[in-house]
């Protein structure tokens, strides 16, 4: 059943926490008419990593408004008045709110901004007289929706490396991280066998480390638990001072006027930015290695710069080879259950082949991202988390997406909706002239 169109504005594809910043910031508009539209049924984010205890990496002032506009009401201390639950978070004195009450305050906002629509699967994407034109799957029927500009928030998807072998995929005994939870209870349950059950864990972020945890405390100490990572170590997130002024402006300006060879090399070196564990959950492992070591060894292995070459299945077993990348040594071993904590990769949805025509491109394929965010021809389609390449380690960072919807809010509003900071770092990221030096005349003068 085809439904009449519906004109907007702009339309945002996808409402993961950045697009819902965007339809936050954008509510209540009068001079933009907005609808944000996701394929989920529901709002959900990261449900197989809520593992007790844990809590965000940036602190709470990272929600979807409060860097952009604090007395906005979808503020994440808004929502904890509203439960009556912000006395009891004053009093916890903790900047970093526990994953699952942030994922809470998330769902809340998604649920009460009216522009927000859920079980809207945009299937198409084309451009004509002078609009773009989507078709939308709905409970409904199919849906046509028109727009002058698109926002596109669409996230990453789960990534695992071409080494796995399809046979190792169809025995369930390989999970990504992304579906921890749902698969722990399988992970932790007897092999039936007396023999001690083999765990292997590959990765090296937080992810990793939060399941390497729970399942160091949570398996038989007799079973043994391996984790391993290409990483030279087990590196910390980075989070000095001086450090976090590259989450600013300046920093993207110095980035993204790099040429791109220089900026493909910074990106490579910065993953211990954005990638790296929390030094407190790094202090906890070591803490629980070390009560385990009083009593007896424990059958724990941690393994570095090992890259996994080949992940194959064997009957009821999970063939793992690795090659340490300095020593170029092989380590092949068997275990019962491999959890996968590679991360995520950003694609291109299906539905952009309409618009190709209308989105500039890097020679490689990748989005060419202006500096205001915007990957379109014509400056009317802007993206979110899809620009790590050309804007730098800010791309994923929760603290900069007000400032980016901020920058992209005021682009299609073609007016100053909010204010956006120019700088606010005390160092230059370039050779920047100094300035108050005094003269090599007026040096030597007072010498």
């Amino acid at each position: 059943m085809n439904q009449p169109s519906e004109h907007f504005d702009v339309i945002a594809i996808g409402a993961g926490p950045f697009n819902l910043g965007f339809a936050a910031l954008t509510d209540g508009l009068a001079d933009l008419k907005v609808a944000v539209l996701d394929a989920a049924e529901k709002f959900v984010w990261h449900p197989g990593m809520m593992l007790p205890g844990t809590h965000l990496q940036v602190p709470f002032m990272a929600d979807l408004v409060t860097m952009a506009d604090p007395t906005n009401k979808y503020s994440f201390l808004n929502y904890l008045k509203g439960q009556q639950r912000i006395y009891p978070f004053y009093i916890r004195e903790d900047f970093y709110a526990l994953r699952q009450e942030y994922s809470n305050y998330l769902a809340w906002a998604a649920e009460s901004i009216q522009s927000v629509r859920f079980g809207h699967r945009v299937l198409q994407a084309e451009y004509r007289d002078g609009f773009y034109h989507l078709s939308v799957l709905t409970e409904a029927g199919m849906s046509r929706f028109t727009a002058q500009k698109l926002v596109l928030g669409t996230g990453t998807q789960p990534y695992l490396p071409p080494v796995i072998s399809e046979n190792a995929l169809g025995t369930g005994k390989v999970v990504h991280s992304s579906d921890y939870l749902f698969e722990r209870d399988g992970l932790l349950a007897s092999t039936g066998s007396a023999r001690a059950k083999v765990t292997c864990v590959l990765g090296s972020g937080q992810s990793a480390a939060e399941i390497f945890l729970d399942l160091l405390r949570s398996l038989p100490e007799e079973d043994h638990l391996i984790w391993a990572t290409r990483s030279e170590r087990y590196f910390p997130l980075e989070y000095t001072k001086l450090t976090l002024e590259m989450t600013s402006p300046e920093y993207i300006d110095h980035f993204h006027g790099l040429p791109m060879a220089k900026r493909d090399e910074l990106s490579a070196e910065q993953k211990g930015l954005y990638k790296g564990i929390n030094a407190d959950l790094i202090n906890e492992i070591h803490e629980e290695l070390y009560e385990r070591s009083i009593t007896a060894p424990a059958n724990v292995h941690l393994r570095t710069g090992c890259a996994a070459t080949s992940i194959t299945a064997d009957g009821q077993n999970i063939n793992v080879s690795l090659r340490h990348e300095r020593t170029e040594q092989d380590l092949d071993f068997a275990v019962d259950n491999l959890v996968m904590a590679t991360g995520y990769r950003a694609g291109v949805p299906d539905f952009l082949g309409g618009i190709t025509e209308r989105i500039s491109y890097l020679a490689d394929g990748r989005f060419n991202v202006d500096r205001e965010y915007s990957i379109g021809l014509e400056q009317d389609i802007f993206v979110q988390n899809a620009e790590l390449h050309t804007h730098g380690f800010t791309a994923p960072d929760l603290g900069m997406g007000a400032y980016r919807n901020s920058v992209i809010i005021n682009r299609l509003a073609g007016r100053e909706v909010y204010q956006v900071e120019e700088r606010i770092a005390f160092q230059e990221f370039g050779a920047a002239e100094l300035t108050g030096l005094p003269t090599a005349t007026e040096a030597t003068s007072h010498a």
